[in-house]
């Protein structure tokens, strides 16, 4: 029920900005002025700077935006976008600073204050997983099994290579006594070939 409640207050803002688009491009046109207006030659031609025409656009999403928060779907989304439409909205209209009626000032405050609530439960709303992991939590996790990975493989090769020169030393010990004990059979053979010659010759 949370996400209609929040999104029924962008819904009727953004109707409400249709029907009276006029009204408010006023209300919006010093904060363009200060703004879009310095710079217009800077921006494409495809970027509007009609202040009814921006009025109508973030009626739009406002519609949109508040729309999709209220029937559940891309809720995060939809949050960051109504997020995005308060923010200009709230400085354009309840500015609360620039009013010299003590009056007026304190009720633009107020307004003010109830459009920082908003932003705050957009902000709670966006950052809402319904329970599932966010991506920062599996990007961190997906980094550690990765790197334990890595760590099992490298040992695992290490034990096989140490396995492989531990055969390897066997068999070149092996082969060593191997020929050792040729060598002692040769000397042996030597030894009795160079007996027999002495024999003949003394002979």
């Amino acid at each position: 029920m949370a996400r209609p409640l929040l999104a029924a207050m962008f819904i009727s803002g953004g109707i409400n900005a249709l029907r009276q688009a006029e009204g408010h491009a006023e209300a919006a046109k010093p904060l363009l002025d200060k703004t879009v207006g310095k710079q217009p030659e800077s921006l494409p031609d495809q970027v509007p700077t009609d202040p009814v025409t921006l009025v109508r656009i973030d009626a739009a999403v406002k519609l949109v935006g508040g729309s999709l928060l209220a029937i559940g779907k891309l809720p995060r989304l939809s949050s960051l976008m109504l997020l995005g439409s308060l923010v200009p909205t709230t400085l354009a209209a309840h500015s609360f600073w620039e009013e010299k009626d003590s009056g007026r000032r304190q009720e633009q405050q107020i307004q003010f204050t109830k459009n920082l609530g908003l932003a705050g439960g957009l902000l709670l709303a966006a950052a809402d997983t319904e329970g599932k992991p966010s991506v920062g939590w599996r990007a961190r996790h997906a980094v550690r099994d990765a790197s334990k990975q890595v760590q099992d493989t490298a040992e695992s090769v290490q034990r096989t290579a140490g396995k492989t020169a531990g055969k390897a030393s066997k068999k070149v010990g092996k082969a060593g006594k191997q020929a050792g004990a040729l060598t002692g059979k040769a000397g042996k053979v030597t030894g009795k070939a160079s007996k027999s010659v002495e024999s003949v010759l003394s002979r």
